[in-house]
């Protein structure tokens, strides 16, 4: 970002609030100049260093008072509250800008001062609210995925599908559940992240078996079981495995229940991040998964635990393997951490020594 300090009118009475840089941390840029001019050239007022903005993108005017916004024929676009320039526009407080996808709240200097630290807050939030419609409406998420290891052979045998978006302010999971959870939207958004991350999936050179996430709210409300019926019968060849947090494994019968309805799928179950709270002991053993997932507190520095930590690991491992379900050690990053699971009994493995989460191609 860079600014120019010429023709300075004293203190600014405007000022842009949000993100200018990859850290995707708000702050408050005050306008002390007009023109102000926007774009992605390094001798601009601002320079956004992003790919859709144009090299000269928009400029800022002052007139009567007012701030004026203009675009100067970008290729994506200048917008203000959602509707794209065709001519000029007066700006007023709370106006949100957009120069192509990166959003900006209009602000007058005075009543930025007032309570920085709050203001700031609450422009956060709402930038990541815009952000968050776009990124559901415009379906704007990049699957990615991560191998699960065979750990006698390291022969990939499937992946774990996660999200990404390279919308600022949403771009990992936690920031996107965070803003769906105050808009009450987490099934809808775990729905859309299980159907691109399919999309995406069909890509690969040969059909993977893939590792679908589920949020705890969709184990408390109807259409989890009509969500992948939907997803079979689109992708009905797909090698598929669903993960259920174990704080969501709650109840045995209901377990039952939709063991039953994915077994009639072909769709596999998993538990996940075994051990990261109350392990579910009782519903681990009467609806007994394919799969559990057993949470990386349990699995990082094992190598180097004491020797009742590994005795402890090993029974419960061997216990899982007797109920003939796969156990799979989660946050593998060392070698050594990879021998001593395998020692443990571990069958399968993730992590970022297997590799870290990548787009299909």
């Amino acid at each position: 970002m860079s600014r120019s300090d010429s023709n300075m009118t004293g203190q600014a009475q405007w000022a842009l609030v949000g993100p200018f840089d990859h850290s995707d941390n708000v702050r408050t840029l005050p306008i002390y100049t007009t023109p102000f001019v926007i774009g992605r050239r390094e001798d601009l007022s601002l320079t956004l260093a992003s790919k859709v903005v144009s090299s000269v993108h928009a400029e800022l005017t002052e007139s009567v008072g007012q701030l004026v916004l203009r675009d100067l024929g970008s290729t994506n676009g200048t917008f203000v509250n959602g509707q794209r320039l065709t001519g000029p526009v007066s700006l007023r407080e709370d106006d949100l800008v957009q120069f192509a996808n990166l959003p900006y709240r209009v602000r007058q200097q005075q009543a930025c001062n007032t309570n920085h630290t709050v203001y700031e807050n609450l422009c956060e939030r709402a930038l990541a609210l815009v952000q968050f419609d776009k990124l559901m409406t415009e379906r704007a998420v990049t699957p990615v995925f991560q191998p699960i290891i065979e750990m006698g052979s390291r022969r990939i045998v499937g992946y774990e599908v996660l999200g990404r978006s390279p919308l600022l302010g949403v771009q990992m999971p936690k920031q996107m559940f965070d803003i769906a959870a105050q808009l009450n939207q987490q099934v809808e958004l775990s729905c859309l992240l299980r159907w691109e991350g399919l999309r995406a999936g069909a890509g690969f050179g040969q059909v993977p078996h893939l590792f679908l996430n589920t949020h705890p709210r969709e184990l408390s409300q109807p259409g989890l079981i009509e969500s992948m019926q939907a997803l079979r019968n689109r992708y009905p060849q797909q090698l598929l495995t669903l993960e259920i947090h174990e704080s969501a494994v709650t109840e045995s019968a209901q377990m039952a229940e939709l063991r039953a309805a994915l077994t009639r799928l072909n769709i596999g179950l998993a538990y996940d991040d075994f051990g990261a709270g109350q392990s579910r002991l009782n519903e681990l053993i009467e609806s007994p998964p394919d799969y559990l997932k057993f949470d990386m507190s349990l699995v990082r520095g094992i190598d180097s635990a004491s020797l009742n930590r590994k005795q402890i690991l090993a029974t419960l491992v061997h216990m899982v393997r007797s109920l003939k379900v796969v156990p799979l050690a989660e946050g593998i990053e060392t070698e050594a951490e990879a021998q001593t699971c395998a020692d443990l009994g571990f069958e399968l493995g993730q992590g970022y020594l297997f590799g870290r989460p990548a787009a299909a191609h």
